[in-house]
């Protein structure tokens, strides 16, 4: 039988009430996308700062959860049929909590929302963090400017995908969604993280800046972003 008290991640993350659910992260966009889920649905959580300037994720007690060293990872202890569900990757751990709850991922609406989530995952994320390697990362010291160039125009090109499926609309399909806690995060990462908003031609959007700041005005929105708190 499954005993969190056991796991070797709560060696190093002790679990306060093993009855919550368990998220080990930290405030990446990547991170605050399942912070913000389990805030907009009310869960029960613990978040559990996962520290890389210390180079925690590569700790024996954290890859003991997920081999593949990366954030965001759960523990929920009221998994399927009772049993503990240990998952990886943000946006199979929205469609969990959201299938879970039955909140945010309506039937109706559900495969263009989860082709939009593949399309966060798929090209928003890998090229927006390209692009903030290569404009405020270690990236910006190679003078070839042609590596920056190719996903400074991807970023470019996504935007304008992004703005045009928001034409009309409050949200990126139906009601507010998984999808929109996938993709808002990035928004805002690469306006007030990377600095990168104005070289990918974001004063041109006529619906993304928008729809940026009503995500951000969403007080489980606020509540998730700082979940777990920086030390």
């Amino acid at each position: 039988m499954f005993d969190l008290a056991r796991h070797p991640v709560t060696q190093r993350w002790p679990a306060t009430d093993p009855s919550a659910i368990q998220l080990y992260s930290r405030p990446t966009p990547n991170g605050v996308k399942v912070s913000i889920m389990l805030e907009e649905i009310g869960l029960p959580y613990e978040a559990h700062h996962v520290r890389f300037e210390e180079r925690e994720q590569f700790s024996p007690e954290f890859t003991a959860l997920n081999p593949n060293n990366k954030i965001p990872a759960i523990i929920d202890p009221n998994g399927p049929g009772g049993q503990p569900q240990t998952l990886t990757e943000s946006g199979a751990i929205l469609v969990y909590l959201a299938e879970k709850t039955g909140r945010l991922l309506p039937a109706q609406d559900r495969y263009p929302i989860l082709q939009w989530l593949m399309f966060q995952m798929s090209f928003v994320g890998p090229m927006f963090g390209q692009l903030a390697y290569y404009h405020t990362g270690a990236g910006r010291e190679i003078e070839d400017p042609r590596p920056k160039e190719r996903f400074r125009a991807e970023v470019e090109r996504e935007l304008k995908l992004l703005d045009a499926a928001l034409e009309g609309r409050e949200w990126i399909v139906g009601d507010y969604s998984i999808a929109d806690i996938a993709i808002a995060p990035w928004l805002r990462a690469l306006r007030d993280g990377y600095k990168a908003a104005d070289i990918a031609g974001w004063d041109q959007l006529r619906n993304v800046p928008g729809y940026l700041d009503r995500f951000l005005a969403r007080p489980a929105v606020q509540r998730g972003l700082n979940a777990p708190r920086r030390d």
